[in-house]
């Protein structure tokens, strides 16, 4: 980037890309200190109207949907495989929520038509996988994934956010 004199400043979504940048000597920023002009990022599935994602397998869906609420427009990008007719096809749905309120939160799923639901482990240690907020992920499967789930999942008292990304501003590329 210095050769090409391009000038840029990442507000990076998890400790693992503010590090990466700091390896290859990119800027960084916080939300607070900057209102991201553009964003890019992946995500796990999409749907075929390319309107509607399951993101979260890196654990920052809380981070990410900040940048994305904060940033004109943002780019995800996917290879082909990441395309489905119904999302869920290939991933769970994960869902931040505060360590305490796990059990309530489980029941209260089930009334949203949650069919699956397991706590993420950590790799390569004892325990589960703590998010950046300090707390929990629990990877869900629902019968059906209908337009209102996102806003029924996060009304929810102990949700932190889901790993559904819907009508948000967006353009997928491939």
């Amino acid at each position: 980037m210095e050769e090409e004199d391009i000038k840029i400043t990442a507000i990076p979504t998890s400790y693992e890309i503010r590090a990466l940048c700091q390896d290859l000597k990119i800027p960084t920023a916080t939300i607070l200190q900057c209102k991201p002009d553009w964003g890019f990022d992946g995500a796990d599935e999409v749907d075929k109207n390319h309107n509607w994602l399951i993101k979260g397998r890196g654990a920052a869906m809380f981070q990410e949907k900040l940048n994305i609420t904060n940033a004109g427009l943002t780019y995800i990008l996917v290879d082909e495989s990441k395309f489905v007719e119904r999302l869920g096809e290939n991933f769970p749905i994960p869902i931040e929520v505060y360590p305490e309120a796990v059990n309530s939160v489980k029941e209260a799923l089930l009334d949203l038509g949650m069919t699956e639901c397991v706590l993420r482990k950590a790799e390569k240690k004892d325990g589960p996988v703590f998010t950046e907020n300090h707390n929990l992920i629990l990877d869900t499967k629902f019968t059906e994934i209908y337009e209102t789930l996102e806003e029924d999942i996060k009304s929810i008292t102990g949700v932190i956010e889901s790993g559904l990304f819907m009508d948000y501003s967006i353009e997928v590329l491939n």
